[in-house]
């Protein structure tokens, strides 16, 4: 059995623990509300945005822009979102999962697959891969628009250039504070949304007319619609990492307690064992003496 003051210790060290954990949960609680609220403010412009384009490509042609050229597809660029910190549980090894599944797909399909990394734990995780051809690091914990500009910008150069046939996006979707979904969506080329079917389609209803023509417009809205699309993800896995994390260190105050619970009952049975050895001798001690 361990000793008095080794279990002491122990005690002492998981006390400690458990007190950065609770101040880690207040943290990201606090960092949560923020993120939460400028990601769901986000949303509507989104949506907007969203389908304001689907009206505008409802009667392009698919390759009349740049960024609309659907071509044969032999490579493909994954855009993988996720935080430049730890500590989450498995927040960030449930994205890289995602993309790898996606990888995966591809390349069982004879396409090559190269990533682009934004956030540290990205980077780290397909570094040994050899496939990545473009990081972004050090700025998700406060990104702006004109970060998500400078990776689409990048994303799409990389497009036009032929150096890539389609671009995946993999993010982590806020759906409550403690429920983040990994989802890929495809990001280039960009498709009139009216083709898919479904909510786009149902949507698109009116019929306007534009000014100046809306060749014009979807030349100057296709940049604009990567950086929101961009962006819009990178304030979904902000809000998600805050959420996780402050999941995952109340999960670890609790197991802290439960190890401080046990160590408490280990050093009980200890003293007990101790001050029952001690008794043992005083009446041994005194029974000799008797003798």
């Amino acid at each position: 059995m361990a000793s008095l003051k080794e279990v002491k210790r122990q005690i002492g060290g998981v006390k400690k623990t458990s007190q950065i954990t609770k101040a880690m949960n207040m943290v990201a609680a606090a960092k949560l509300r923020g993120a939460q609220q400028k990601m769901e403010a986000f949303r509507p412009y989104t949506a907007k945005f969203n389908a304001a384009m689907g009206n505008l490509s409802g009667n392009m042609e698919a390759g009349q822009f740049p960024l609309m050229e659907t071509r044969e597809v032999k490579t493909v660029e994954l855009l993988v979102i996720t935080s430049d910190r730890g500590l989450c549980g498995s927040f960030n090894a449930n994205i890289m999962k995602t993309a790898e599944k996606l990888a995966a797909k591809l390349e069982k399909e004879g396409k090559k697959v190269s990533y682009v990394c934004v956030g540290k734990k990205a980077a780290r995780y397909f570094r040994k891969s050899g496939k990545i051809r473009q990081t972004f690091v050090d700025i998700m914990s406060t990104f702006q628009m004109f970060n998500a500009r400078t990776i689409a910008q990048d994303v799409a150069a990389n497009f036009i250039a032929g150096n890539a046939d389609e671009v995946h996006l993999v993010y982590s979707r806020f759906k409550s504070v403690a429920i983040q979904r990994p989802e890929s969506e495809p990001l280039l080329p960009v498709r009139p949304l009216v083709e898919t079917g479904g909510e786009a389609q149902k949507n698109v209803v009116a019929d306007y007319i534009y000014e100046p023509s809306p060749t014009e417009i979807m030349e100057v809205l296709l940049p604009l619609y990567l950086n929101v699309m961009v962006y819009h993800a990178m304030l979904e896995v902000g809000a998600s990492e805050h959420a996780a994390r402050m999941t995952a260190m109340d999960n670890a105050t609790k197991a802290c307690k439960d190890i401080i619970s046990r160590l408490t009952r280990l050093y009980n049975k200890a003293r007990q064992s101790g001050i029952t050895a001690e008794l043992m001798d005083i009446v041994g001690g005194a029974e000799a003496l008797k003798g």
